[in-house]
């Protein structure tokens, strides 16, 4: 407010003419602003070749020669008029000159001009020479590219999203309408046990789509410095109380002082869908690591099940992709587990792979260690 208040005192101390002058170059500051870059370059270049003629005359006049110029008339029109003559030769020059240079330019903003969502596959022209437009273009296509690659994925995603949607509600009106056209002979215990088993399968669904929607958006929560191994262990124990029927065996193998940067609940919505896969898959036991691995922070989910076989070891990863296998032992997964926990991984600076072993499926997700670990582990 001090500042303000001086600054208005300034100002209304100023006389009306300095005030008038202000007032006058801002406009004329604006006004030039609106000009197009090719004008502006023009009259530029048309007043630093009038400064050098008025220069140049000046020159002459003060080297006094005998007679004196403006003594002539025919010499000072000639002088007045050669200055005139060049001045306009130096802005006709260079309004070509602009306007060839900026053709390239024209010619990107007109093809930008025209192209929409549906038609993200056109690119605009290169230019022949080897110059910043051409590396404009470039880029410029380049941006095009991902953009109509961003849209792909967008447009399978969604596809893919209503398919499954549509799986669970269709189940839920079978068996709605299946009660009501016998409504004396239904068993709505049992009917009530399968509309929920498909609402879970439909509350599942759409947490997952919001996750991916969350990661997608690059909304990462606090991190804070965790203890992965009591991470991994407490929630491992809570699964253990919520899986008590699991005949499933989980083994721990936990290091001390194995610490990561990191979200706890991305973390732990990691570990619990690897869990969920590898206890779909194992026959009799579940293995869990926690290691130091070189630099890495290593938690590794290993079943004993039939494994995955290495040509499809990245296919696992892609959306709403189910393998046969998975298809068989249940029947109502949605194929979002594995790349929601591959990107909790990538969002925390790590890596989610499928590694060898001689039997069944091993995760391996791999953090960067903190740089700097304080004296007592959280």
């Amino acid at each position: 407010m001090g500042i303000a208040r001086t600054s208005s005192a300034v100002w209304t101390g100023t006389s009306v003419h300095s005030r008038i002058q202000g007032a006058a170059g801002v406009i004329i500051l604006n006004t030039w602003h609106h000009y197009s870059i090719k004008t502006r370059v023009t009259t530029m270049a048309s007043a630093v070749m009038a400064l050098v003629c008025a220069s140049a005359t000046l020159l002459l006049l003060l080297a006094a020669p005998q007679p004196p110029l403006y003594a002539s008339a025919a010499v000072l029109a000639g002088l007045i008029g050669g200055s005139l003559l060049l001045i306009t030769a130096t802005a006709l020059g260079t309004y070509w000159m602009m306007g060839k240079t900026l053709q390239p330019v024209r010619a990107i903003s007109g093809k930008l001009a025209t192209i929409r969502p549906s038609n993200l596959s056109e690119r605009v022209p290169l230019p022949r020479h080897d110059d910043e437009f051409k590396e404009l273009a470039q880029t410029t296509n380049q941006t095009l590219e991902r953009a109509q690659t961003a849209i792909q994925e967008q447009l399978r995603f969604a596809s893919d999203a209503s398919h499954d949607l549509r799986n669970p509600l269709a189940a839920i009106h079978a068996e709605i309408e299946d009660a009501l056209m016998q409504p004396e002979e239904t068993d709505w215990v049992g009917t009530g046990d399968r509309l929920l088993e498909s609402v879970e399968r439909l509350q599942d669904l759409v947490t997952n789509l919001l996750e991916i929607s969350r990661l997608d958006a690059g909304i990462i929560g606090q991190h804070d410095l965790l203890n992965l191994a009591v991470l991994v262990d407490g929630e491992l124990d809570h699964r253990q109380r919520d899986h008590r029927q699991s005949k499933i065996r989980v083994v721990r193998r936990f290091s001390s002082g194995v610490m990561v940067n990191g979200e706890r609940i991305g973390l732990e919505r990691l570990l619990q869908n690897l869990m969920d896969n590898a206890e779909r898959h194992a026959r009799s036991t579940v293995t869990v690591t926690v290691e130091h691995r070189g630099d890495a922070a290593v938690l590794e989910v290993h079943d004993d099940g039939c494994g995955v076989p290495p040509e499809q070891r990245e296919v696992v990863f892609q959306r709403f992709v189910r393998l046969q296998d998975a298809r068989a032992k249940d029947a109502g997964g949605s194929g979002l587990g594995l790349p929601i926990a591959r990107q909790i991984a990538e969002a925390h600076g790590g890596t989610l792979a499928i590694e060898d072993s001689p039997s069944g499926a091993r995760f391996v997700a791999r953090f960067p260690r903190p740089v700097a670990l304080p004296a007592s582990s959280r």
